[in-house]
């Protein structure tokens, strides 16, 4: 029996920090991997308040970093549901940052998609409810992720015939 569906607005999310001295790289901005782990973390909790248990990344499909961040920048991770299949589910999060210390619109500053497949007990993939689209940008974004779908899709089965011509057979 499947389970029932959610609106795609039931487990929408949002963590926010401050970025510090600690996240920096050696250009003095904000190391892109504090922004991945805050993205992982806010579609973590997305996926697996959506799917109503354990759910673990399967992938990061694509992570688009379009502005610097700077310590003192409070970041802020909103993550939604964009699609649902049998079993798993792909996230998608917009990173906006903004001055700590002042009134002034957020700038968008990374974008990111990711699949995330639920666990049962065992560990073994378990069923997730459908999203179900609710206003026009929900239903884009859920048509705009079966496409990527069927690009990661064509993309595995591509790189699994090309290794299978690679093996030498005996």
């Amino acid at each position: 029996m499947s389970p029932e569906g959610r609106p795609a607005s039931a487990a929408q999310t949002s963590l926010s920090r401050i970025m510090t001295a600690l996240d920096t790289n050696l250009l003095g901005t904000v190391h892109g991997g504090v922004i991945m782990k805050l993205v992982d973390d806010v579609a973590g909790a997305v996926a697996q308040r959506h799917s109503g248990g354990p759910a673990v990344t399967a992938s990061m499909d694509e992570m688009t970093f379009l502005e610097p961040v700077h310590v003192g920048n409070l970041v802020h991770a909103h993550a939604k549901v964009n699609w649902t299949g049998r079993t798993s589910m792909e996230v998608g999060v917009r990173v906006v940052a903004e001055p700590w210390n002042e009134v002034r619109p957020a700038t968008a500053v990374a974008t990111a998609y990711l699949v995330f497949v639920a666990l049962d007990p065992d560990g073994a993939p378990r069923e997730v409810p459908p999203v179900l689209p609710e206003t026009d940008e929900d239903r884009r974004r859920f048509a705009e992720a079966e496409i990527r779908r069927t690009h990661r899709l064509a993309r595995r089965a591509a790189i699994l015939r090309s290794r299978e011509e690679s093996t030498p057979t005996a």
